[in-house]
């Protein structure tokens, strides 16, 4: 079953759960792109192939929105809105307890091929990309912290990455050094909410995803 955000003509945007996987990898496993074409095919009776375009992705012990294009047309005005820097996302992390109020981070990152994961490298290091972020901490609990991060590059594995380098993994992230997983694998990374304009109809589209259902997440609602 697939948690529809928002669904027209050109887009379908999605609450991905963690553990989905937005694209293809090593495991096969069936993804959201599979997931929403079977799920068109079935709601329009459609014969032959569906269309369905992935617009950005999500790590997949990653929850959140997560659009997707039902046009060739509008997968390339998104594309192009991604890189134009013209959507907004914001996600929200757990980490133990934060002790900074908000702030900007600008490291360089380069991808390991074989770990699948980011390391923070001085910036002459050859394969290095930029990666900004900001933060502001929304909640503090009696042993963790919320935040609202909002990027303005968009890295492989960036939060994640970055928020370790700084001492504040995210909540359950084994990878990345918290030291114990969640119970249901998941990490404490949420893309909250994206804005942009429509790419067909030019109207503002904000959607938001609600949270998964879990006590830490349930916690930091009740504090905001």
């Amino acid at each position: 079953m697939l948690n529809i955000l928002f669904e027209d003509n050109h887009l379908l945007i999605l609450n991905k759960k963690s553990g989905e996987l937005s694209q293809g990898d090593i495991t096969n496993d069936k993804t959201l792109v599979d997931k929403a074409k079977s799920y068109l095919k079935a709601k329009y009776n459609k014969k032959g192939n569906v269309f369905i375009g992935l617009v950005h992705r999500l790590d997949r012990p990653t929850s959140g929105v997560i659009v997707l294009s039902k046009t060739s047309k509008s997968l390339r005005r998104m594309n192009d809105k991604f890189k134009m820097n013209e959507i907004s996302k914001v996600y929200w992390a757990v980490t133990n307890s934060f002790n900074k109020s908000e702030g900007k981070v600008e490291s360089f990152l380069k991808k390991n091929q074989k770990q699948n994961k980011s390391y923070v490298v001085e910036s002459n290091i050859s394969g290095s990309k930029n990666a900004i972020l900001y933060y502001r901490k929304l909640v503090d609990l009696k042993s963790f912290s919320l935040l609202e991060i909002k990027l303005e590059t968009g890295r492989h594995h960036q939060i994640r990455a970055q928020l370790a380098y700084l001492g504040y993994p995210v909540k359950g992230d084994l990878k990345y050094g918290f030291p114990r997983s969640n119970v249901d694998k998941s990490i404490h990374l949420h893309a909250r909410y994206i804005e942009f304009l429509h790419p067909v109809t030019k109207k503002k589209i904000k959607i938001v995803a609600p949270l998964p259902n879990d006590k830490i997440w349930d916690l930091c609602l009740k504090c905001i």
